[in-house]
């Protein structure tokens, strides 16, 4: 079976192609003007997943659909699902999944990740089978769900934890801090901080501004994190440490303790 990526040689294109190679299938790759025609690759194709930015995946949606057989799989892997699944859904007959792997193109393997699909046509099924067969086969832990339901949880887990990184690297750069000097003071936990604001911000700056940028549910999420930065903001000015414990301490309820399984 011919499988076809577009943005195949992009970090989490190439681990795809890398992957679906490793299974026994002949792996096609697209990517800007290099590589298969997209009118080939439709027509070639059992399987195309498209792994490109956000910003740009509607776009070529638009243009590999339309030369998607009727017999096919059309699948994207962007951190936003309901966007790219309509765009599919109107622009090709074939089956279309929508899927977010949890993970970076640093991991060895599916094994202990966890992996969303959002079946949004399915057809007989056939193709639906296939893809919980092959990801449950190595290992992965599948997630089905909705579109709005991924976007909707991605608005805080990707969202707002992102934004929470951005604010505070943005932050230190207006305050003009230097980091250097801030090195012999580091706790661990303040040292990952930075490594993670280097990585969103040096390597990844597109890729988690569109994140942000896209995502449905975000603003009327950032306006509730507006509001609570205002009532923590006011409780510190007036150094009331009374009412600010009993605040984080109602606040604490809500989370459970996390255990961390280390893939095998």
């Amino acid at each position: 079976m011919e499988i076809g990526i577009i943005g195949g040689k992009g970090d989490m294109g190439r681990w795809f192609a890398h992957f679906f190679s490793q299974e026994g299938y002949t792996v096609h790759i697209a990517h800007k003007d290099e590589g298969m025609s997209l009118a080939e690759m439709g027509a070639r194709c059992s399987v195309v997943m498209v792994s490109v930015p956000i910003g740009v995946t509607c776009e070529v949606i638009e243009k590999i659909g339309p030369a998607m057989r009727k017999d096919a799989l059309l699948m994207d892997i962007t951190s936003i699902k309901a966007e790219p699944v309509e765009a599919m859904l109107r622009s090709t007959e074939c089956d279309v999944i929508g899927c977010h792997p949890l993970f970076g193109p640093e991991v060895p393997s599916l094994e202990g990740y966890s992996f969303v699909i959002c079946p949004a046509r399915t057809g007989k099924g056939t193709w639906l089978s296939w893809l919980r067969t092959l990801l449950r086969k190595n290992g992965a832990r599948l997630v089905e769900t909705t579109p709005e339901e991924h976007d909707r949880f991605m608005g805080i887990i990707q969202g707002l934890n992102h934004f929470n990184t951005m604010t505070f690297g943005v932050a230190m750069d207006a305050l003009g801090v230097d980091i250097e000097a801030l090195k012999p003071f580091m706790t661990p936990i303040f040292e990952e901080k930075i490594r993670i604001i280097r990585e969103v911000f040096n390597h990844n700056a597109r890729m988690y501004s569109e994140i942000l940028t896209r995502n449905p549910y975000l603003p009327a999420i950032l306006e509730r994190y507006e509001q609570t930065v205002g009532e923590l903001k006011h409780l510190i000015e007036i150094r009331d440490a009374q009412t600010l414990q009993k605040r984080l301490q109602k606040a604490g309820i809500r989370f459970p303790a996390m255990t961390k399984d280390s893939p095998a």
